[in-house]
């Protein structure tokens, strides 16, 4: 064998490792790298972390999955609630109860099957964890809401007194006509709504629309579109959406007890394909407006605080996913105030859910369309 060829396979097996390793990414206060977690998942939505380490994922098509030492557990967890898997609906959200150590307590939102009909609303159902299964699971909450099989909202968020917060999409109601009769208006039916209830699916005496005629007790805020993410600050205790505007206008709010987040009648967004108006305008007096607003809209999906130490100067951050932008917005936070600080993770794939990790490292949760690979990734950091 030759000595040409000999160097010449050598170059080619270096080339071939260093091609294998994941590439670099710069941002304003760190380098990070994106490896993959867990391959071979079905539209993942949803990540939770048990005490031992374990991440519950979510797939829409009906099944919670295990995630154990880097590897996708083969069977799906048992006793999880039958799903209508159409449009965007399907299993969605899942949770741990504050108290899980003590109570084992799993909570999953779900578009839950409406009689014989095909159709379905957003639930939430929850389970005692045993033996990598759910136990005695029953829901706590059903929305009262009826449309075509997509916005179902269902994002979840704990309080520092247990409350538990659920976000419900206003169910694709057309936004045409009497603006100000849209459903997400209308405090008679959970469409467009974050609501506020017991663990145990009770209705808080102190929420606000409590004995009001014809208005759910559950809702805290309406007036939205499509609540895809759900946080509340573990420092002020603030509540924080981000939500799905139309063509245009996706937004960062912050959720006040009561108060009218405005859709259909304000916002930034115009009418798929045509681009013609749908608002009044942007701003109305009794509405509240955005804290941030993505024009053009980025798909809006999960998003968490950051509070770890692998990234030391995210520390105190918000970061939020966006689907169609393929994205990942990092926010810093002054008190009610989020200002865009960079954007991360760029051209990852569709990022449906981002959490932070037991271990303080970033993950995220790939939805792509058919054709593309899903995954989980994890973003670590790179020395300098």
């Amino acid at each position: 064998m030759s000595l040409r060829y000999l160097v010449a396979a050598a170059a080619l097996t270096v080339s071939t490792v260093a091609s294998a390793q994941p590439a670099v990414f710069k941002s304003a206060q760190h380098d990070y790298k994106v490896t993959t977690v867990a391959e071979g998942l079905m539209n993942p939505w949803s990540m939770a972390w048990l005490p031992n380490g374990d991440m519950l994922v979510t797939e829409r098509p009906g099944r919670l999955r295990i995630v154990r030492k880097g590897k996708l557990v083969e069977a799906p967890v048992g006793g999880v609630p039958a799903v209508v898997s159409r449009g965007q609906g399907g299993l969605l959200e899942v949770a741990l109860h504050p108290s899980f150590a003590t109570n084992k307590l799993v909570y999953l939102t779900y578009s839950k099957p409406v009689g014989d009909s095909g159709q379905a609303t957003t639930a939430v159902a929850r389970g005692r964890w045993e033996n990598d299964g759910l136990h005695d699971v029953s829901d706590v909450f059903v929305a009262q809401t009826r449309g075509a099989p997509g916005h179902f909202g269902s994002r979840l968020a704990f309080d520092k007194n247990g409350f538990l917060f659920v976000t419900v999409g206003d169910r694709q109601a057309p936004s045409t006509g009497n603006l100000e009769a849209h459903p997400a208006q209308d405090l008679s039916n959970h469409q467009g709504t974050i609501n506020r209830i017991h663990d145990d699916g009770r209705v808080p005496t102190d929420n606000p629309f409590v004995g009001k005629e014809g208005a759910r007790p559950e809702i805290w805020s309406y007036g939205h579109r499509n609540p895809q993410a759900l946080m509340v600050h573990p420092e002020t205790g603030d509540l924080w959406a981000t939500e799905h505007g139309p063509q245009g206008g996706d937004e960062l709010n912050l959720i006040k007890k009561g108060a009218n987040y405005g859709w259909p009648v304000i916002g930034f967004g115009v009418n798929y394909r045509t681009g013609s108006a749908i608002h009044v305008g942007t701003m109305r007096e009794g509405m509240e407006a955005p804290v941030h607003v993505w024009v053009p809209s980025i798909g809006v999906s999960g998003m968490t605080y950051y509070s770890g130490d692998k990234f030391p100067a995210w520390k105190g951050s918000v970061l939020a996913g966006g689907l169609a932008g393929e994205q990942l917005a990092r926010f810093t936070m002054d008190g009610q105030k989020a200002e865009l600080a960079e954007v991360l993770a760029r051209r990852q794939g569709r990022i449906r859910d981002v959490r932070q990790g037991p271990d303080g490292l970033v993950y995220l949760a790939i939805d792509n369309r058919e054709g593309k690979p899903t995954a989980i990734l994890r973003l670590e950091p790179v020395k300098k």
